[in-house]
């Protein structure tokens, strides 16, 4: 594949074939052209109204249809909405909690602390049962409602949560009657759930801060205590997907032949304003607010775990929701292109939004800083806050990387893994990790990843989103 060097860390891969846009890579150093990641930056680029490029960030990597790191931001009137854009695990995305706790109060009790949260936060593959399961009624209102059901019931850090969401924690359009039974049955049980793999929550300390006024309006003070949840929609979400993917999928030669002949079958695409592509919307949308009630509802667990084993008020406590931001999602949103203010469909696979200052669309407290945009890495390292910039809505879209990006396959990682203690080795580092198995940890293992401090370093550089402040772990609970 062909690259050329458009300035600093951004590549681009020329147009070619039936493209209708180029590809455009940030990368440290060039991108290596063998990776298949890079073929599916191109094939995206295919996509009916496609507009200006098919992006990728640095924590690229191969994903199901488009590239994990991917964004592309497509024409309402002309262009399409693909499944395989936003991935199995629909709005997957990161939280962090600000406290008022030093990082002493906490190191002395870190074994209690981690305890307690794994006990109180249900994790692994199939959890369930962190709250009563829901009825009927009760599900539609959270597929309508996101983190606000949650936090009308008392599952919240402080009242205004869901306003330091993205989105308010809650996308409009949702369609509770387009998800299927069997994804409902899937998610009845499941809310307050962390799941498996990548996902976790974590207690963090602020390490260093970099930019002192972004940092002052985020909350973040060196030395104190912060907490981490990433995870996304369970299997409510997975099964919204699975069921879309096949049925578009089989359906697309209906569409004409700029679907039927797309490069990748895993790219199956719908046109945005046909009746298949309205009710994956519809469904996707409400999926999105399921997952959005989940990280609300393990921050509820969470703040009341470290109120239960510090034995402390909720004032000494302190806590309160810095952002929250998707990774998984397609959005319509406004954004100023060619000189034209024009509604569009942005995919953002594996990306984090990153509005910068000035903008209506971020919340009151940060708007004279940009959007917080929050990075986690591996467990064993570090993990970023940073704001985002003007640049990143002329050039991006208004969107930046979204974590470190995995460097080996899972079973890659457990080859290697064979015979190490990964918890043992955390230790020696001053980090408590309890999980559900050794499996995970070693599939999770920092080896597994890039070092996330490089890829946020392109974004810095390319001045898409700025520094603002480093986490280190404490404590780790994984699935």
């Amino acid at each position: 594949m062909q690259l050329r060097r458009i300035e600093g860390d951004l590549w681009e891969i020329p147009r070619e074939g039936r493209m209708r846009v180029p590809g455009r890579v940030y990368s440290a150093g060039p991108p290596a052209p063998d990776d298949p990641a890079l073929q599916q930056v191109a094939n995206v680029a295919h996509l009916p109204g496609i507009l200006r490029f098919s992006l990728a960030m640095p924590d690229i990597h191969w994903g199901y249809g488009f590239p994990i790191g991917g964004v592309a931001a497509m024409d309402v009137e002309r262009g399409a909405v693909s499944p395989g854009g936003v991935g199995y695990d629909i709005n997957c995305g990161v939280r962090v909690l600000t406290t008022a706790l030093e990082e002493e109060d906490v190191r002395a009790r870190l074994h209690a602390v981690t305890a307690q949260l794994f006990r109180d936060v249900p994790t692994g593959v199939g959890a369930s049962r962190a709250i009563p399961t829901l009825s009927d009624r009760e599900l539609d209102e959270v597929l309508e409602g996101g983190a606000r059901w949650a936090v009308r019931r008392g599952f919240a850090a402080a009242s205004d949560d869901a306003e330091r969401c993205e989105e308010g924690g809650r996308l409009a359009g949702a369609d509770a009657s387009a998800v299927s039974a069997r994804a409902r049955a899937r998610g009845a049980d499941q809310l307050g759930t962390l799941g498996s793999g990548n996902h976790f929550l974590e207690v963090d300390r602020v390490a260093e801060v970099y930019d002192p006024q972004a940092a002052e309006a985020f909350g973040l003070v060196p030395g104190r205590v912060a907490l981490q949840i990433h995870s996304g929609s369970r299997g409510l979400g997975y099964q919204v997907c699975d069921e879309f993917v096949a049925e578009i999928a089989r359906r697309r030669p209906e569409f004409g032949p700029d679907y039927a002949d797309l490069p990748d079958p895993q790219l199956a695409a719908a046109p945005i304003g046909s009746a298949l592509g309205q009710r994956y919307l519809g469904a996707m949308q409400a999926a999105a607010n399921f997952a959005w009630a989940n990280r609300q509802v393990m921050t509820g667990l969470a703040v009341r775990a470290l109120l239960h084993v510090l034995r402390i008020s909720e004032r000494d406590l302190g806590a309160r929701v810095l952002y929250d931001v998707c990774h998984n999602v397609a959005k319509l949103e406004e954004h100023d292109i060619e000189g034209a203010r024009r509604r569009v469909l942005v995919h953002r696979k594996g990306a984090t939004r990153c509005f910068g200052p000035g903008d209506a669309r971020v919340p009151e407290p940060y708007r004279g800083v940009g959007q917080p945009v929050l990075i986690p890495g591996d467990m064993g390292r570090y993990s970023y806050v940073l704001a985002g910039t003007e640049r990143a809505m002329r050039d991006t879209f208004g969107s930046s990387c979204h974590g470190a990006g995995r460097l080996l396959s899972r079973g890659e990682a457990l080859r290697r893994g064979r015979g190490r203690s990964i918890a043992a080795e955390l230790a020696a580092r001053g980090i408590e990790v309890i999980s559900r198995g050794k499996k995970t940890l070693a599939e999770e293992m920092s080896d597994a990843y890039k070092d996330v401090a490089q890829v946020v370093a392109v974004m810095d550089a390319a001045g898409i989103s700025r520094l603002v402040a480093r986490l280190e772990p404490m404590g780790v609970i994984k699935g």
